[in-house]
């Protein structure tokens, strides 16, 4: 190992890897690429380095990979040792080098060790609730990106980014992701959810919209040995004089087989499904001013009123919410929305590398509000990735005494200030800053400045 490796080993160590030593110390990464059996060249950005500085960077408003590089510099510019180029191509290719098997290892890595930490008090009914749904990010309008995840069918060639569609499942109790699959644009959520269900645990308990809830979703999930609660599905028919009722707007239904094979199952799978199953189907009103939905319907397998009982289902559905504002954490809080790599493979591990910070700030917050007694969850997401980062430079020029003070003060922070609950708040999709008048681009780049030069 080079000196400089192992200065910004210690660096890295010092500012990131103290916060999150839990769960990505340098001996998991190793642990990891050991069982993958990767060989890597002793060089300056080595898998551990090169991972650093892209977890920094994706937790870094500037996300280009020159600011990453900088990082590099001036970690090494006060030691007595060779500062490397600003050139950010050996950065780049090393970025390409990591091996994306090794980052869902460790995002998955993470996901277990956090969900190790929720004590039995933070569970539903003594029951682990996981929440899924599906959304999309956008990419550089390259060639191969666009052969891997085309753009919209609606829109012309050269006027449209390339779009991916991703499926993940959310933990109720943490809010960390712990499942993320990837898709093209025009893949249904179920779709993408029945590649999901192999990261359900036994006792599990799976929170969706009407989406998921298909006949053989059902099925498979009562297999594994979990339970479902999901909306009913629109095209399903809602009547009073069916079903054995068991409580005010609770009741049992038995649902049959479909007559035929639905899409995205195989004639094995469908042959496999029972002929019926039965299932709880409950119903309410909503009368909160301003919310479009009226009146919902669910439908699960958790058919025990006197466990379960028809409030603790629908109050568990009206945090189903969380899975949205989880979404809209990783996508317009950390930027995840919109993604900067060139190829499919680095955009999959963008969008790795995107989850497994997002899980490591998560475990920050988890830390901080148990430590402190503040709901985890009421913590803001975004002040802990401020005060992360306003606090790497310290824990950097600190002695290691003095750096686990620090470590425990970031932890006080973190949880001094908890974000407020609002149920029931309502606001308009509007818009007040107006945006500049320029029409919307409908033909590729390279024709409008002829365009230009002929008008």
């Amino acid at each position: 190992m080079t000196l400089r490796v192992q200065i910004l080993k210690d660096k890295f160590n010092q500012s990131l890897g103290l916060p999150f030593k839990e769960l990505l110390p340098e001996s998991v990464i190793r642990l990891a690429i050991s069982e993958l059996k990767i060989k890597y060249k002793k060089r300056l950005f080595d898998p551990f380095i090169t991972l650093w500085a892209f977890l920094s960077q994706v937790l870094d408003p500037d996300k280009t990979c020159h600011n990453a590089v900088s990082k590099i510099i001036a970690h090494l510019a006060g030691e007595e040792v060779e500062i490397p180029s600003t050139d950010t191509s050996g950065y780049c290719q090393a970025r390409a080098r990591l091996s994306e098997k090794l980052l869902e290892k460790l995002f998955n890595s993470t996901a277990q060790n956090l969900e190790e930490k929720v004590t039995k008090e933070y569970l539903w009914c003594g029951r682990n609730v996981k929440v899924i749904d599906g959304s999309s990010v956008s990419m550089p309008d390259t060639l191969e990106n666009q052969k891997e995840y085309p753009q919209h069918s609606s829109q012309q060639p050269g006027c449209g980014f390339p779009i991916a569609k991703i499926g993940v499942v959310f933990s109720l109790v943490t809010g960390a992701a712990v499942a993320l699959c990837i898709d093209v644009l025009n893949t249904h959520d179920i779709k993408l959810a029945r590649r999901l269900y192999s990261f359900l645990k036994p006792n599990d308990v799976l929170l969706g919209d009407r989406a998921f809830c298909a006949y053989a979703d059902m099925v498979a999930i009562t297999k594994l040995g979990c339970d479902a609660v999901f909306r009913k599905h629109q095209s399903r028919i809602t009547t009073t004089r069916k079903g054995k009722i068991v409580g005010d707007c609770d009741k049992l239904v038995t649902w049959y087989k479909p007559k035929s094979c639905p899409k995205g199952l195989s004639k094995d799978e469908f042959d496999a499904l029972p002929p019926s199953i039965t299932v709880r189907e409950i119903y309410y009103y909503i009368v909160i001013l301003g919310f479009r939905t009226q009146q919902v319907s669910l439908i699960t397998t958790l058919l025990d009123q006197a466990t379960y009982s028809t409030l603790d289902i629908v109050g568990l559905y009206g945090k189903r919410w969380d899975v949205e504002l989880d979404l809209r954490h990783l996508k317009t809080t950390l930027g995840m929305d919109v993604l900067r790599c060139k190829t499919p493979s680095m955009v999959r591990k963008e969008i790795y590398v995107y989850l497994l910070a997002y899980n490591l700030l998560r475990s920050l917050m988890w830390s901080a509000g148990t430590s402190y007694g503040t709901p985890p969850l009421r913590l803001s997401l975004q002040g802990t990735r401020h005060h992360l980062n306003n606090f790497i430079p310290e824990l950097l020029a600190a002695t290691s005494t003095k750096r686990y003070q620090l470590y425990h003060t970031l932890f006080k922070v973190i949880a001094h200030k908890a974000v407020s609950d609002r149920p029931g708040r309502s606001e308009p999709r509007v818009r007040k800053r107006r945006p500049k008048i320029y029409p919307l681009m409908t033909k590729p780049r390279h024709e409008l400045p002829k365009q230009l030069q002929t008008a």
